[in-house]
């Protein structure tokens, strides 16, 4: 996407309202390629007008985010705007209502982005439910996020399995149908974890038994997510990125030793700290007796819908 002669277009007066679900991604092996989204949704609201710029936050995270033009929506929406040739207007009314816990591993960072580039795209004209519209929107939020799989189970509901062009020009992305028996469990503890910080304890070289490994599982996950959901245990075994980042997490790890040992198909939810288990409905409430004064479960269906835009113009 590239800005064109309409540089210093003016975006028409409009309003948009949208809501993003959460997003678990890697789900063991599908490191930076897998994610699902989840049935907990941020709330967005833009409207086009005056000379100033407003922003209103609240629900999780509130307190923490700035309200000026650093906020991620806002700027999502600007970039989206520069890149389809349009000037970022000095009026914008922004509410957010966030429901997705931030730095937990749940996407919010890739939720709030989703948000932007749908409203961006929304108030000038493109249709976010179109074809082309998500793809534009999944190739901005890719990009913003640095990898698709988070920003693209946002964008498409269900399970996603994303992967750049082989120009490296955009991002591609296949959905899944969910297996109709398959349930998520997130564990969702109270302290957070920056994406930065986990992924500063990644090393920069990975073997080629263990990349071997890993894609086998990674293969096999795709399987079990929408077939056969009695591989979930060893679908989700993975070698790249969780025993890692163990000193960065260690509560959520051992919570993670637990449940696998005990036959649970357990993982840590993107960069953590939340744990996740893919489960099915005969066993959730074994997995949910892993719950303490520590962790706040979260059972939640599988969306398949990802951002849902309401315009006004």
């Amino acid at each position: 996407m590239t800005s064109d002669t309409r540089a210093e277009s003016p975006v028409p007066s409009g309003q948009v309202r949208l809501e993003v679900p959460a997003s678990s991604a890697n789900l063991g092996p599908g490191f930076d390629s897998i994610g699902m989204a989840i049935d907990l949704w941020d709330s967005v609201e833009v409207e086009i007008g005056g000379d100033q710029l407003l922003i209103e936050c609240e629900g999780e995270g509130a307190a923490a985010v700035p309200r000026d033009r650093t906020h991620l929506v806002f700027r999502s929406m600007s970039v989206m705007w520069h890149g389809l040739g349009y000037a970022t207007p000095s009026g914008v009314v922004l509410r957010c209502r966030n429901a997705i816990p931030h730095s937990r591993g749940l996407g919010s960072s890739a939720a709030a982005i989703v948000a932007g580039v749908t409203a961006a795209a929304a108030l000038v004209g493109i249709d976010p439910n179109s074809a082309t519209g998500r793809q534009l929107i999944g190739d901005v939020a890719g990009d913003l996020e640095g990898h698709p799989d988070n920003s693209s189970a946002s964008v498409y509901g269900g399970i996603t399995v994303s992967w750049a062009n082989d120009d490296g020009n955009g991002w591609r992305t296949a959905q899944l149908t969910p297996h109709a028996d398959l349930r998520a469990i997130a564990f969702v503890p109270d302290r957070q974890l920056a994406t930065d910080e986990a992924r500063a304890a990644l090393p920069t070289n990975v073997g080629h038994g263990d990349a071997g490994r890993n894609s086998g599982r990674a293969g096999l996950l795709t399987h079990a997510l929408t077939q056969d959901p009695s591989y979930l245990l060893p679908a989700t075994r993975e070698w790249l990125h969780q025993e890692q980042r163990r000193a960065a997490y260690p509560a959520s790890m051992h919570l993670v030793d637990r449940l696998r040992s005990a036959g649970h198909a357990a993982v840590i939810s993107g960069a953590g700290p939340t744990v996740l288990v893919l489960t099915t409905s005969g066993d959730q409430d074994t997995v949910l007796s892993y719950a303490d004064e520590v962790w706040n479960p979260i059972s939640r269906p599988i969306p398949d819908t990802g951002v849902r835009a309401h315009s006004r113009r």
